[in-house]
């Protein structure tokens, strides 16, 4: 059998793409779409996704702004009136908020988990009653290399990821049972405009001047990927048996994010073995713990 009578065989599915209007959603949208599938592709302005929906049948396009949880639900309901099922949806929606965390206020941090975070989330809860009684489905949560390691400058973002991807671990534990599937996808630097226009940027203080001028130098060096190759990749996990719970795409300031992550675990399982001393010290002693109240259990 050759590819594409295999292509012909597969079931289509049905998907909820958010933050589709640009980017990596626009061509998660178009790759699903190119392969006969139906998708509901949701923006805040869906201006954009207009010649789209002129070209292709299949595809449904709604507003939504993912910080509305009223609108979450509500446009998940509609995918779902229309379609009759979600099999795939993708939390895309997102931006990064450059600023060192001195300079972030506490409304900007809010806003930054309030989409990256909780917008996320209110999607998975909006689409995950469909997905169990039907037992079956994937969610797709685009996170980031900067879901798994840090850099200055941008805390919010760092903060908003590493968070989407402890709620994703846990989520992928609870729904197993169920059928569901759970991805999170970790891009490197891609020519998204993710830095441009959409971006949000704090009050400067002049005491990180070089700081963003070395981080400029480092994003300089990096040759961005194509969105269109990651939407190929992300066809190749919603079809995999086992998709995985996380997988690194593309490469950032030169190095392939695989390389960046393992030397970030390498530096981390280094620093804990140097302590680990100190670990077993601040323990304290097991026996004496269990004659106090400090550690006591019942028989």
């Amino acid at each position: 059998m050759n590819d594409s009578s295999i292509d012909r065989a597969r079931t289509p599915r049905t998907w909820l793409i958010t933050g589709a209007s640009r980017g990596f959603g626009r061509e998660f949208t178009r790759a699903a779409l190119a392969r006969g599938d139906d998708v509901a592709a949701t923006a805040r302005d869906v201006s954009s996704l207009r010649e789209l929906r002129d070209e292709h049948p299949r595809l449904l396009v709604l507003p939504l702004d993912v910080t509305d949880a009223d609108a979450v639900r509500a446009r998940v309901a509609d995918a779902e009136d229309h379609f009759g099922r979600l099999d795939v949806v993708v939390n895309n929606a997102g931006y990064g908020h450059f600023g060192a965390v001195e300079e972030l206020t506490d409304a900007e941090l809010r806003a930054q988990l309030e989409t990256n975070l909780f917008g996320a989330h209110r999607v998975v809860r909006a689409a995950l009653p469909g997905m169990r009684e039907r037992g079956g489905g994937h969610i797709v949560q685009v996170s980031s290399v900067g879901g798994v390691v840090a850099v200055p400058n941008l805390g919010a973002y760092h903060a908003s990821k590493w968070a989407l991807e402890a709620l994703s671990e846990s989520l992928a534990a609870e729904v197993a049972r169920f059928g569901v599937h759970v991805t999170l996808v970790e891009p490197g630097g891609y020519d998204t405009d993710w830095a441009g226009w959409s971006s949000r940027h704090s009050g400067p203080l002049s005491a990180y001047d070089t700081m963003r001028e070395e981080m400029a130098a480092r994003r300089g060096t990096s040759v961005p990927g194509d969105p269109r190759a990651a939407a190929r990749a992300l066809l190749d996990i919603v079809d995999a048996e086992r998709p995985p719970l996380r997988v690194l795409f593309g490469a950032l300031f030169g190095m392939p994010t695989p390389e960046i992550v393992r030397g970030a675990y390498d530096r981390r399982l280094t620093e804990w073995a140097a302590w680990e001393d100190l670990t077993t010290r601040a323990y304290g002693d097991p026996r004496q713990n269990l004659g106090g109240s400090v550690g006591r259990r019942n028989p």
